[in-house]
């Protein structure tokens, strides 16, 4: 299901690129930080879930789970920030080039937002997990929805109360409304859910607090229509849908393929929660088969009857004696059992430590050269070419 979610951040960066290139080019390049960001808090995220069962390590379990609760909680501010900015505006010069910096970002409003996004999409998640999860991890998560609740709920309002006030037009006080609504009575069913009795009350406030999601998520785009992304400089440099769009003919064959395709990924989504749709409790999770984070040398031992009939425990089964041909010396069995990759840095973690830094250290470098290489090819057009906003010269 999480890997699903992630298509969907996949597919409306490819989408924005293609039917609104300039605004993607501006968007892009000017909230790199903050979206690289993001972009390493997911990719982190993903490996931790993928890696945290193959190890059977207590080190590797907790370095994991860093792994997913940075993952998680990077996103959720930073997407906060980056629309708060996005709706507020940034500042925008005549050759559509961004020129507030990463810590012009983190203004009051945008850090009101990355708060609000951060508290909503934890009481989601919270409540999602009551209804996914039995025994203790239920137990906890409904503590931990009912103890964010209340917080949520003032943070949310206020950046949506500030969002409506400053940027909102009067036909957005609707979303507004009902997202305050929905909040209010996810809050109050958060509250009043005991036991597993209370189902219902643990979905219908599933249900209030998607629909907090979707009226904020309203909001924040119908303050912004017909723009893309303001100009704080000079309101004629703002990007709106006419003039960072693409051309009629990419809109139109977008728009067929959009009808085409997303009807299949909806359905798609929907059958892998229908499949999912099941409470499950840590006593249905099988014990740990990772591997063992250092060499045993009595795994060797499972070697031994190679050559042997039958296997230990099978009727007419007999130990093979050391002068048998099935029978490895220690030697031998060490060869066959290979160490782990690891066992020359003495733990997991200091094996993925030196893959991350090895990993960094042959792609920073491009990620740098690329960088200067724009920045360079950016300034010589600025002096030396007609910039997007200059006449084109007469051909």
């Amino acid at each position: 299901v999480w890997d699903g979610n992630e298509v969907w951040l996949v597919t409306a960066g490819a989408a924005m690129f293609a039917a609104f290139p300039a605004w993607y080019a501006t968007l892009f390049s000017g909230f790199y930080l903050p979206l690289l960001a993001i972009l390493v808090g997911l990719i982190a995220r993903i490996c931790a879930i993928e890696w945290r069962g193959k190890i059977n390590d207590a080190r590797w379990r907790r370095v994991a789970d860093v792994g997913i609760g940075l993952g998680s909680w990077i996103p959720a501010i930073g997407w906060g920030v980056a629309f708060a900015n996005i709706v507020r505006g940034v500042g925008i010069d005549g050759r559509a080039q961004m020129t507030t910096d990463f810590f012009g970002l983190l203004n009051p409003y945008a850090l009101l937002g990355g708060a609000a996004t951060c508290l909503l999409f934890l009481l989601h998640g919270a409540i999602f997990a009551t209804l996914k999860s039995g025994g203790d991890v239920r137990a906890d998560a409904a503590r931990v929805a009912r103890l964010i609740a209340a917080p949520t709920t003032v943070v949310v309002g206020a950046f949506a109360l500030w969002t409506q006030l400053a940027h909102g037009k009067s036909w957005t006080w609707v979303p507004t409304v009902v997202a305050a609504v929905a909040l209010v009575a996810a809050v109050a069913l958060t509250a009043t859910a005991r036991g597993g009795a209370d189902v219902r009350r643990e979905a219908f406030g599933f249900a209030a607090t998607t629909v907090a999601v979707i009226g904020a998520s309203i909001l924040l785009f119908g303050s912004l229509f017909p723009n893309v992304l303001p100009s704080t400089t000079d309101p004629a440099n703002t990007l709106t849908i006419a003039n960072a769009s693409s051309t009629h003919y990419t809109l139109t064959v977008m728009s067929w393929c959009l009808i085409a395709v997303l009807p299949v990924v909806i359905a798609y989504q929907a059958w892998t929660y229908w499949v999912f749709r099941k409470r499950i409790s840590p006593a249905q999770i099988p014990p740990s088969i990772g591997l063992s984070p250092r060499y045993r040398p009595e795994a060797a031992s499972l070697l031994v009857g190679a050559g042997s009939a039958g296997s230990p425990g099978s009727p007419g089964w007999q130990s093979p004696s050391p002068a048998s041909p099935g029978l490895q010396s220690p030697s031998q069995a060490s060869r066959a059992v290979q160490s782990p990759p690891w066992s020359e840095y003495g733990s997991p973690t200091r094996y993925a430590l030196a893959v991350t830094s090895w990993f960094a250290v042959m792609v920073l470098p491009v990620v740098i050269l690329y960088r200067v290489w724009t920045s360079w090819v950016l300034r010589r057009r600025g002096t030396s070419g007609p910039g997007p906003s200059s006449p084109r010269p007469p051909t």
